[in-house]
């Protein structure tokens, strides 16, 4: 029995063809004819350098994605929802791509390249209405930074589970920059923390009875550090009622109940007498700034000078960042900081010191965030799976994307993070700030 019209056998010489070869040509033309990765289809036909990464298109879902929203977004779908595989390292796959792009640049194809790639999306039955988004992707409503949103993006991220940030962070809980010894290579991801919460207490010259102010607290590291190690009065707030449950659980298990006041609390809120009479003697804001807001920072810091008695101090830890994507880029504002705004470092002193402050000094910390965001990936990698039985695997994926691209960010300097001192001007009535700030009065409070 013969067939009509037989598919003609590849001759000597000819290439087999596959998804991947009807993909990498067309990638490659809006990368300036470079293709950085090594890319294989579902269909198991590769192509691309030997030597590149390895990224495997697993599903026609993954280029649905990316034709509804090309670019960054489309491929963040992609990747969190298990349509893109990279292989080995994430970390070292995106800074050889990065690299590719800032060596090389990209292009917008022309006539010729759009309608080959037409003809391949109907060829490849990609054609029609898009999935829908992760189910991790943050949706927001109302108005931009009015209480109601702001408390919905930070529960997006921050209500996602304690025992997920458990897994994930040291024993001090701390999901900041930590400081980290240079010359230690072997150093904990805790101690590291530790150092970072003694800096800031010894900046601030904390000592036995002195009134904190923690803005944003987080799961209460700096809050329990200063009341527990410094005897301080801490007063903390925060949008995330897990984290406000946790610090409560945590000061009652080790007897601070009396120096520690955690409230579910918008800072707009605060006002002088919130938490008693009388001024802070200091206050505190370790990389929550990011959350309030272009249009709200220079009311925010305002109102932080009037919460801090003349001569007390304010210590702001905030992450820093320059272009075209002050919230990020639109992985980071729609999966994990929905509604962030970051600025040079420049504007944030000079909006420091229109509010009346006096900034007393600037330490730069970018590449501490390098190592810092590499020890909580090292966690999750090693502990993935029970990430994944914790969060799902969309959230896991979410994660380790978003550590990889994090530490990549501040290693290539293309985000920053710094510690900023500032002082309300005039005399403490307590003599307070004469206290020398690198040997803090220390005091360990017991149960």
């Amino acid at each position: 029995m013969t067939t009509a019209n037989p598919r003609p056998r590849p001759g000597p010489g000819s290439r087999p063809r596959g998804v991947a070869h009807l993909l990498g040509p067309l990638v490659a033309a809006f990368l300036n004819g470079v293709l950085p990765v090594r890319l294989r289809a579902w269909d198991g036909s590769e192509t691309g350098p030997q030597d590149a990464p390895r990224v495997t298109v697993r599903d026609r879902d993954a280029l649905r994605h990316v034709l509804a929203r090309p670019g960054e977004l489309g491929l963040s779908r992609a990747y969190v929802t298990g349509g893109i595989e990279v292989e080995g390292d994430l970390t070292d796959a995106l800074r050889h791509v990065w690299a590719s792009v800032e060596e090389h640049g990209t292009s917008l194809p022309g006539p010729r390249t759009w309608a080959r790639a037409a003809h391949a999306a109907l060829v490849l039955d990609v054609v029609g209405p898009p999935p829908p988004p992760p189910v991790t992707e943050a949706r927001m409503g109302g108005r931009l930074h009015s209480k109601e949103r702001d408390a919905a993006a930070i529960s997006h991220h921050y209500d996602a589970g304690n025992d997920l940030y458990e897994l994930l962070l040291d024993e001090t809980m701390a999901y900041s920059c930590a400081l980290w010894d240079e010359g230690d290579p072997d150093q904990s991801l805790t101690d590291a923390q530790r150092a970072k919460l003694d800096l800031i207490c010894g900046k601030l010259r904390l000592g036995k009875g002195d009134r904190l102010l923690d803005v944003g607290c987080g799961w209460g590291s700096l809050t329990l550090h200063a009341a527990r190690r410094y005897g301080a009065r801490v007063s903390a707030v925060t949008l995330s009622a897990r984290q406000r449950d946790h610090v409560r659980k945590r000061a009652a298990e080790e007897g601070l109940e009396q120096l520690v006041d955690v409230r579910l609390l918008h800072y707009r809120d605060i006002e002088p007498d919130t938490f008693g009479p009388g001024l802070f003697d200091a206050a505190a804001s370790v990389e929550m700034g990011e959350h309030v807001g272009r249009d709200a920072y220079a009311p925010f810091v305002r109102q932080l000078h009037d919460l801090i008695r003349p001569g007390g101090s304010l210590l702001v830890q905030q992450m820093s960042r320059r272009g075209a994507h002050p919230g990020g880029g639109p992985f980071i504002e729609r999966y994990i900081a929905p509604d962030m705004h970051m600025r040079p470092l420049g504007e944030t002193v000079g909006l420091l010191e229109e509010a009346g402050l006096e900034v007393r000094g600037v330490q730069a910390m970018r590449e501490h965030y390098v190592r810092t965001a590499r020890a909580w990936s090292d966690v999750l990698e090693r502990r993935f799976d029970e990430m994944v039985s914790i969060a799902g695997p969309q959230a896991a994926r979410v994660w380790r994307l978003y550590l990889a691209g994090g530490a990549l960010a501040f290693e290539e300097g293309r985000m920053g993070v710094d510690q900023i001192l500032a002082r309300r001007p005039g005399p403490h009535p307590d003599g307070w700030a004469s206290r020398p700030a690198e040997q803090p009065e220390l005091t360990e409070v017991t149960g």
